[in-house]
């Protein structure tokens, strides 16, 4: 049975990118449904309607209480019969009411090594830490930050002279692959 899949943006889109354009492939359960996205500006929603995808913005700033905002966005994966959310470089955080409407169908793609360096600023933690790798993590969604049972986890070393841009520049390379193999198998189940 094909899942359908709505990813959840607030900028450029590159890992809901990597995540359409794996789900075109014949073997892959899984197609998109919806792209969300909080901001209206973000570029991923350019490439969304492009690509034929249903897009929307559900804006944060239009909205008081999260309880509220987090409302907004159910009612648009209800409309879209979505089975399973991507969040996929979604920067706010969802309530625990939200969160546990979607237990086990919501995953979220990390730039770091959970449960090292959950929330921002992750690549110059790992530097400032004087680690020898750092990686991205494909996890459930779970109402804790970051503390959701991992799927997947893909490893770059840090080399000598790397600032956070050009560790994130690699780390990125391995979001595009990673996501859409922990989605893969997500949708197989």
């Amino acid at each position: 049975m094909t899942k359908r899949v709505a990813i959840l943006i607030s900028g450029r889109g590159s890992n809901m990118r990597s995540l359409v354009e794996a789900m075109q492939a014949d073997d892959f359960s899984a197609q998109p449904v919806l792209v969300l996205s909080n901001r209206p500006d973000a570029a991923g929603l350019d490439y969304a309607r492009a690509a034929g995808i249903p897009a929307t913005i559900v804006d944060h700033t239009e909205f008081k209480m999260r309880e509220v905002f987090d409302a907004a966005i159910h009612s648009k994966l209800a409309k879209a019969q979505a089975d399973i959310i991507c969040l996929a470089g979604f920067m706010r955080l969802l309530t625990p009411g939200f969160v546990k409407k979607w237990t086990g169908r919501m995953i979220n793609i990390h730039p770091s090594l959970l449960p090292k360096y959950p929330g921002l600023h992750t690549h110059q933690r790992a530097i400032d830490a004087g680690d020898t790798e750092a990686g991205c993590t494909v996890h459930y969604v779970v109402p804790e930050m970051d503390a959701g049972e991992i799927i997947g986890q893909a490893r770059v070393p840090i080399l000598h002279g790397d600032t956070a841009d050009t560790l994130a520049e690699r780390v990125i390379k391995q979001e595009h692959t990673l996501y859409p193999e922990c989605l893969r198998t997500l949708c197989a189940k």
